[in-house]
């Protein structure tokens, strides 16, 4: 197929992937994979603002940030930074309508896309190639198939976000010898009907088993009322350290990077950790981890996706469109805390330790 994409060695390729956390983990992953194929290339990546936020720093990446709080200025700011410049691909890995904006932008004889089914929002009309349609996949395999399809050959999967020094000294502070550090993420993003959220309830119940086991316990989190709630009524009588809005990306990246145990929901922190290779005690009931899951820590994660299929929608697993949501307030509700204390007992008892899980397997 690559072939038929590219007769040449890329020189210069664009990328565009603007949000969310995960997908642009999940991007950098396929950068990466194009970067040990052909080191030379130069990437220029059109990034959203927050998420340019946690890539910063990246030295072989130029960044375009698009910045959608400006409306139709945004793709102003996007053509001029671009200066018309021209690229042997540009690689369409995000959907929607507000991006497929962008795509007549850009200079390039080939705007690769999602293949028909998967390209939402009508993308298949801004794009001139598509990756070959598949199913069942992962997000972070269906990304990949960017990479494959211009020819790049499967290499080891790496990230590689740097992280400064002042994020580190940040980190540090929380690390504690002979005492391991988990970091709970308990709130995914607060969109209409997403039901993601575990119940404070059984968050407390877990920090409080954290707490039998001598971890230390951080909460993390953004600037929502609901993160915030959640933070205040889970650092109560100091069962953990509460950190929600306190924290910037990269200091949340590094937090995470120091952690032995990220616990949270089906949201951006699960692919920050995959990322450096901290093991993630993923929560999924309202959607498949098959398909967004944690990419390298498939054992540690409850899934009550099924149960939850067959609850509320009356169809096991294999009679649902690959990625439906399962959008009922009580799903999450199946995850009881006494599966989760068997997750973290066994992940403690291993025999690595609190090493986690190879990330090239």
């Amino acid at each position: 197929m690559s072939d038929l994409i590219l007769k040449t060695q890329p020189e210069k390729i664009c990328v565009i992937r603007l949000s969310a956390i995960g997908d642009t983990c999940h991007a950098l992953a396929v950068v990466r994979r194009i970067q040990d194929n052909w080191p030379s290339a130069s990437i220029t990546w059109i990034i959203g603002k927050t998420e340019a936020q946690l890539m910063a720093n990246i030295p072989d990446i130029e960044f375009i940030i698009f910045d959608k709080s400006k409306g139709w200025g945004a793709y102003k700011d996007v053509r001029n930074k671009l200066g018309g410049e021209t690229f042997d691909i540009a690689l369409c890995m995000h959907s929607s309508m507000r991006v497929n904006f962008l795509y007549p932008i850009i200079r390039t004889p080939i705007r690769l896309g999602f293949d028909r089914k998967r390209a939402k929002d009508f993308q298949w009309l801004f794009t001139s190639r598509r990756i070959e349609a598949t199913h069942g996949e992962h997000v972070l395999e269906a990304m990949m198939s960017f990479a494959s399809t211009i020819g790049a050959t499967p290499k080891p999967i790496r990230w590689d976000i740097p992280l400064g020094n002042d994020e580190r000294e940040f980190s540090t502070n929380f690390q504690s010898p002979n005492k391991p550090l988990v970091v709970i993420s308990p709130c995914s993003s607060n969109r209409s009907r997403n039901f993601r959220n575990w119940s404070v309830e059984n968050y407390a119940k877990t920090i409080e088993h954290l707490n039998r086991k001598k971890c230390r316990v951080i909460l993390t989190g953004g600037t929502s009322d609901l993160e915030i709630e959640y933070g205040a009524a889970l650092s109560k009588n100091a069962m953990a350290e509460n950190l929600v809005d306190k924290t910037s990306l990269k200091q949340l990246a590094a937090l995470i990077a120091a952690a032995d145990l990220l616990i949270c929901p089906d949201s951006g922190p699960a692919h920050m950790a995959t990322a450096f290779s901290t093991p993630v005690l993923g929560l999924y009931a309202t959607s498949n981890p098959e398909r967004t899951g944690p990419f390298t820590s498939r054992e540690l994660t409850v899934n009550r996706y099924p149960d939850a299929a067959q609850k509320y929608l009356g169809k096991p697993v294999e009679q649902l469109h690959w990625g439906q949501r399962i959008r009922h307030p009580d799903a999450m509700a199946l995850i009881t805390a006494k599966e989760v204390m068997g997750k973290i007992d066994a992940f403690f008892d291993l025999e690595s330790g609190v090493a986690g899980y190879d990330i090239h397997k």
